[in-house]
C-alpha cells in the first residue's frame, strides 16, 4: 500500500523544483527558515493561509494547491466546475464571442491535457479532409497537430513546429506533475519527426519576416502555404480549476499573403 505524500514532504518538492532555498521562501511568505523546515519535516502544521500563501510563492498549479490543502487536513479551496454547468454559461459564451470575432483567423480553446474545448471556423479550415477517426470527440489539439494522419504531412516546418510543442509540453509536465499529460505526450512524441517527404527549399517563403521573432507555423491549405504565428492567453487570478487549466491560441497570420488569402474565402 503506497502511502500519501505529506503537505511537508509536497511542499519540499516544489520547492526545491522551483529551486528556491527554505531561506528564500521564508523571505518571500514572511516566515523564517525554521518555521519551513518544520514544516517540511512534518515538526510544525501549516494553517490553511500559510499553504496557500507558499503554493502562491512557489507558483503551484491551482489543481496542486487543493492537493497540498487535502494533504494538510484540509477541505480543497478551489472548486471544479465543469464547463457545461449553467454557472460556466457567460465564461462558454464570453469564449465563442472571442473565437468567433477572430475569425477568419484560426483559433481554440484547450484543456490541461490540450482537449478541444471549442473552436472557430478559422480552425475547421486548417483541419478540413482530416480523416474521421482524428476528428470523433474528444478532440486533442496535440494529436491532431502531430499525428502523421493528421496536419502533420500539411507543416512544412514539421521538425521544427514538432519541437517547440513537445518543448512546450515538456515544461507544462515539469510544472504541474500531470500524469495524463505525460501520457499524452509519451504518444505524440513517437509519432515521426518527418511526416513524409518534403520538397527542396519547403521552409522557404511566407513568413520569412516572423522568423526573425517567433517561430512561424508553415502550414499549406488547397495549394496556398500559409504562414501563422502562435500566441497563447490564459485566465489571471483563476478561482476554479477548470478555468485555471484554459488556454486560448490564436494563430496570427505572419505575412501579408496569408491575410490576405483567409480574407478571400469569407464568412
Amino acid at each position: 500500500m503506497t502511502s500519501t505524500p505529506s503537505v511537508g514532504a509536497l511542499l519540499r518538492t516544489w520547492r526545491e523544483r522551483r529551486g528556491i532555498s527554505q531561506l528564500e521562501l521564508a523571505g518571500r511568505a514572511d516566515s523564517s527558515s525554521r518555521h519551513i523546515s518544520f514544516i517540511e519535516t512534518g515538526r510544525s502544521r501549516p494553517s490553511k493561509e500559510m499553504v496557500l500563501r507558499l503554493a502562491d510563492h512557489l507558483d503551484v498549479p491551482v489543481r496542486e494547491r487543493n492537493a497540498l490543502l487535502l494533504a494538510a487536513g484540509y477541505a480543497p479551496h478551489y472548486a471544479q466546475t465543469p464547463l457545461d454547468d449553467p454557472s460556466m454559461g457567460t465564461l462558454r459564451e464570453g469564449l465563442e464571442r472571442l473565437l468567433t470575432g477572430y475569425e477568419p483567423y484560426p483559433a481554440l480553446v484547450v484543456d490541461a491535457t490540450y482537449g478541444v474545448v471549442a473552436a472557430n471556423r478559422g480552425i475547421a479550415m486548417l483541419l478540413d479532409g482530416l480523416p474521421r477517426h482524428l476528428l470523433v470527440p474528444p478532440l486533442n489539439a496535440m494529436r491532431i497537430t502531430l499525428h502523421p494522419e493528421g496536419l502533420a504531412p500539411r507543416i512544412r516546418n514539421l521538425p521544427e513546429w514538432r519541437g517547440h510543442l513537445l518543448a512546450q509540453m515538456e515544461r507544462q509536465i515539469a510544472l504541474s506533475r500531470s500524469a495524463p499529460l505525460r501520457a499524452l505526450y509519451e504518444e505524440v512524441s513517437a509519432y515521426p519527426a518527418e511526416a513524409g517527404p518534403r520538397d527542396a527549399g519547403a521552409g522557404d517563403g511566407p513568413g520569412e519576416g516572423a522568423a526573425s521573432i517567433a517561430l512561424p507555423l508553415l502550414i499549406e491549405h488547397d495549394g496556398h502555404l500559409l504562414s501563422f504565428v502562435s500566441s497563447i492567453a490564459t485566465f489571471n487570478t483563476p478561482m476554479d480549476v477548470t478555468v485555471a487549466e484554459l488556454a486560448i491560441e490564436t494563430l496570427l497570420p505572419a505575412d501579408p499573403a496569408t491575410a490576405k488569402y483567409l480574407r478571400s474565402l469569407g464568412p
